[in-house]
């Protein structure tokens, strides 16, 4: 049954990634929710557990400012996105955007710019179903891709040490402390 909205269906946007051109790993996530847009950072929703995840692979911990977390993905070979460019929504929650107002991130133009990509994971089911729905795997024959379990405080029925047990996979497939 479909959520009945709370607020008024609103256009968002994504912010850009976060990305240098060494990264070998890509994070996707579908569209920054309303903490993150009120806040302009990735994640900033304070029971996201995404930067404690990232604290305990590569130290970039929630209490630091985001320009150092940011610092340390780069310097980590990590990339974050989404892969939405923009949609229309009543709410934080995917299951809220509306389908006919999703505009798909320009992927062809950032693999050519990010060489080093080997692997891209989904920071949840619907990043990936987003992903593959309107992009498709055909960009880059040289990438692997994986679902991860979303970060999302929506997502709260899995334990923080079962997702970073999940996680720990970015650390196997090309990010470096």
């Amino acid at each position: 049954m479909r959520r009945i909205p709370d607020t008024p269906i609103s256009p968002v946007s994504c912010f850009p990634p976060i990305a240098d051109r060494h990264a070998r790993v890509l994070i996707l996530g579908s569209m920054p929710g309303k903490e993150s847009l009120r806040a302009q950072q990735y994640y900033a929703h304070p029971r996201n557990a995404f930067w404690r995840i990232m604290g305990d692979l590569i130290g970039a911990t929630p209490d630091l400012a985001y320009a150092d977390r940011t610092s340390l993905l780069k310097d980590a070979g990590i990339a974050v996105w989404d892969v939405l460019a923009s949609c229309t929504r009543s709410s934080s929650l995917d299951a809220d955007i509306d389908p006919d107002t999703m505009e798909m991130n320009d992927f062809a133009t950032f693999y050519r710019k990010h060489p080093h990509l080997t692997q891209v994971f989904f920071n949840g089911a619907m990043a990936e179903k987003f992903y593959f729905k309107h992009i498709g795997s055909n960009l880059s024959a040289n990438l692997q891709y994986q679902r991860l379990p979303s970060t999302s405080p929506a997502h709260a029925g899995m334990p923080y040490a079962q997702k970073l047990y999940h996680w720990q996979a970015i650390m196997r497939h090309g990010a470096h402390v």
